[in-house]
């Protein structure tokens, strides 16, 4: 059979829309057997959500070592890892006042309900300086098996500028991290092949679930959340990528489809990250940029965690009649902001993260009750703006890399 002949192989973004199209529809046949659904479908779904944790933290430690080694120099790692906190906190605290924004805006429009019966347990809260203590690890297996992004980094890092300061007595060391970067990536495509169907048994059952309740008494609140969410994508990450970054905003969303539609389905950073990478590279950043500056964004980035913040604080306070001042609202940008830090890049995180920016500012903990039956909804949105940043930042950071190395 000739070449021309052969039938064309759906590209993995058409297969993974396909999946997610028949979810809705498949979860709304299935509303009223929503417990079917959660009990037959949805396990495949986390069999498959399982496979891409697994890969995930072997990931993160060996792309990271293997990009710091592959530049051979410290000062080039310090110099990627500075251009992105930069860029990840100021696009951080750029979100969170448009969700404030949108959310003012919406705020007219927001459902009166019931707060005299919420209950809400607020979870244990952590003192700054134990958050930082926590970022290094004190063990060599902890870090990967409670799948602690940041400590893995920082395992990376340390291995990797061992490596570097070794120098030739590491040759063998620089083999053997490219050889087990190199098999884990080969492991990630061949779970990667199994998205379609991942998609489908993860998303399926939250739409039997939940469809009825998205355009129940809370539909203002999420369409306020989803309006800001596109909104930041649409004009923060089109600005940065064409004018730092060097690159069409319609290529660059194109070709972050396949990764956009998997966080959609799977409300998780972490897990939609080894085809965040591959969506990256394809694009044309930098495999030892994309090694370094991905992990760190499903970590630390949380664009789409931040509008949520906003949106729903300025939802809770209206609820409970309380008007938000000025110095309340910077409050929020700055809480959230920092907070984005210490927020794993996994399904509900982002519960725990509004509970200190409400703290933060006085708004009753129990508010957060009126939004959690829906959060699912919420952080399919903000899970997929978090991993977009991430990937934004990976094609600046490369352009501002290779412009400085034509100029030497």
């Amino acid at each position: 059979m000739s070449q021309a002949s052969q039938p064309r192989k759906l590209s993995l973004a058409a297969q993974i829309f396909i999946a997610l199209v028949l979810a809705v529809i498949a979860g709304l046949l299935l509303q009223s057997h929503a417990d079917f659904a959660a009990t037959y479908i949805k396990p495949f779904g986390t069999i498959f959500l399982n496979l891409v944790k697994f890969i995930v933290g072997p990931i993160v430690l060996f792309s990271i070592m293997a990009g710091v080694v592959s530049m051979r120099d410290i000062k080039k790692v310090g110099q990627i890892g500075g251009i992105t906190v930069v860029y990840y906190f100021c696009t951080t605290a750029v979100a969170t006042a448009i969700g404030l924004v949108l959310a003012n805006l919406f705020k007219s429009a927001f459902p009166v309900l019931e707060t005299s019966s919420l209950t809400y347990e607020a979870p244990a809260s952590t003192a700054p300086m134990d958050v930082f203590v926590n970022i290094f690890p004190a063990n060599f297996l902890s870090p990967i098996v409670e799948a602690n992004m940041l400590q893995v980094i920082v395992m990376a890092l340390l291995i990797g500028f061992a490596v570097i300061l070794l120098g030739q007595k590491a040759a063998k060391a620089v083999d053997g991290i490219n050889l087990w970067n190199d098999i884990f990536m080969k492991c990630m495509e061949m779970i990667l092949k199994l998205s379609p169907i991942g998609v489908f048994c993860l998303l399926c059952p939250v739409i039997a679930a939940n469809g009825a309740m998205v355009i129940g008494s809370l539909a203002m609140v999420i369409l306020a959340a989803y309006c800001a969410y596109l909104l930041h994508a649409i004009v923060v990450y089109s600005l940065t990528v064409s004018t730092l970054g060097g690159m069409s905003p319609i290529k660059f969303f194109k070709g972050m489809l396949p990764a956009i539609m998997f966080a959609f389905s799977s409300a998780s950073s972490v897990g939609t990250l080894p085809i965040n990478m591959e969506c990256t590279e394809s694009l044309g950043a930098s495999r030892e940029v994309s090694s370094f500056v991905l992990p760190l964004g499903a970590t630390i980035n949380m664009d789409g965690t931040a509008i949520y913040q906003g949106v729903c604080a300025v939802f809770i306070a209206s609820c409970y009649g309380i008007h938000l001042t000025p110095a309340q609202m910077i409050t929020i940008v700055l809480t959230a902001t920092l907070a984005s830090v210490g927020t794993a890049g996994v399904p509900g995180a982002g519960m725990v993260m509004l509970a200190m920016v409400l703290a933060s500012v006085g708004l009753p903990l129990d508010g957060i009750a009126l939004v959690a039956g829906v959060d699912r909804i919420f952080d399919m949105g903000r899970t997929t703006l978090n991993i977009t940043g991430d990937a934004s930042c990976s094609i600046i950071v490369s352009n501002i890399l290779r412009k400085k190395g034509a100029n030497l």
